[in-house]
């Protein structure tokens, strides 16, 4: 991929401004910017480190950028300064989209592979990101945090990821798990504890396969009764 395809009016920019005007996202240039740079830099590492399966640019801006913006909507719901924790973040999906587009939010991006925590570093510094916070370790490892979203993309079944982060969300929180297409039986086995809020379908920009992001809370005063 030649750098030319990344400048303002390369193929790949035009294909993001297109992306994000059929999701009716709108961003500054200098967001555009930091979301192609973020691509740019992405491939740029993948040649010698294999951050993504995905090889080619082209597609890694549809399946990684844009189908990390479908929360775009939910996630303008949120007041300022709510805390959102990325668990199983990969490479950075969804959260580095994200917080490119909500400086007001404040993001923590967890994985437990050394490389990726490492590309996210570069990122944040390369891109002057003061709200996102990196952090290498497993999920089970995280104590005395508590967050108002917890965000998982291809990170685990709906009962693992409640399982394994219910201490960790605010009585108050939402997790938000984004996924192929609806199992209800993945419903049907989450702990008596949560409550499956809701269900949305999301269509990816030219992407022809199935997506939606499911909604999940704990059940009124779960948290206060445990205490």
């Amino acid at each position: 991929m030649m750098i030319e395809d990344y400048s303002a009016d390369g193929v790949l920019a035009k294909q993001l401004k297109n992306g994000l005007c059929e999701l009716n996202i709108e961003t500054s240039e200098k967001q555009q910017k930091q979301l192609l740079e973020l691509l740019q830099t992405l491939y740029k590492w993948n040649k010698a480190y294999n951050l993504t399966a995905i090889k080619q640019a082209k597609e890694g801006l549809k399946l990684h950028i844009l189908d990390s913006l479908t929360l775009f909507k939910r996630f303008t719901e949120l007041a300022i300064n709510k805390t959102v924790l990325d668990v199983g973040t990969g490479p950075g999906f969804p959260g580095l989209p994200l917080a490119i587009l909500f400086p007001n939010l404040n993001f923590t991006l967890l994985d437990s592979n050394s490389k990726k925590i490492r590309f996210i570093r570069q990122i944040i510094h390369q891109l002057g990101l003061d709200n996102v916070e990196p952090i290498h370790a497993r999920v089970e490892s995280l104590e005395s945090r508590s967050f108002d979203v917890i965000l998982s993309r291809a990170f685990a079944s709906l009962e693992d990821m409640v399982n394994l982060t219910h201490t960790l969300l605010d009585e108050k929180g939402v997790w938000l798990a984004m996924k192929g297409e609806f199992l209800a039986q993945e419903v049907e086995e989450l702990p008596s504890f949560v409550v499956n809020h809701s269900v949305s379908q999301v269509e990816v920009p030219n992407v022809y396969a199935k997506r939606c992001i499911v909604e999940l809370c704990f059940i009124s005063g779960y948290k206060s009764e445990d205490k």
